[in-house]
């Protein structure tokens, strides 16, 4: 079952069930028009409404070109590698394709992966309902916090 929900404030989708994940593997040092790549993708997702995006730096990695970029102290590299990740419904991230294929022109990796989606919220702010009420929570609709004794 899928639950997408919009967010009023910035018109972004959160969504529960069924999802595609994007990730996008690239350089840290790549760039679009002197801003580095991830910048420009995040920004480009954003923009175009998807439910979220990270970026994730790594540690150690290699490409096309055989070469071990690390961050290890004696072989520091300013060439680490850097995932973007997307996620959102399948027809969403299809969409978003072109624009990925645009930034792309120097080289990357792009992933497509099924994936489910479970959304878990934190408790509701002092004084009102959650502004997410009525959503799916991730947790069968009981507060596991409270039934084991901890934060609720």
């Amino acid at each position: 079952m899928r639950d997408v929900r919009h967010d009023g404030a910035r018109g972004a989708a959160r969504l529960d069930g069924p999802a595609l994940r994007l990730t996008v593997l690239v350089g840290e040092r790549d760039v679009w028009h002197h801003r580095p790549l991830y910048v420009e993708i995040v920004h480009r997702a954003r923009a175009a409404g998807l439910a979220g995006a990270s970026v994730f730096r790594g540690i150690e990695g290699f490409g096309a070109a055989s070469l071990i970029h690390t961050q290890r102290l004696l072989s520091l590299s300013e060439e680490l590698p850097v995932a973007v990740v997307i996620v959102d419904t399948e027809e969403r991230v299809r969409a978003f394709l072109p624009q990925v294929d645009e930034l792309l022109v120097t080289g990357g990796l792009v992933t497509l992966e099924a994936c489910e989606v479970i959304t878990y919220r934190g408790p509701a702010p002092a004084g009102g309902a959650h502004p997410d009420a009525g959503t799916r929570t991730g947790t069968g609709g009981t507060d596991r916090g409270a039934e084991k004794g901890g934060r609720g």
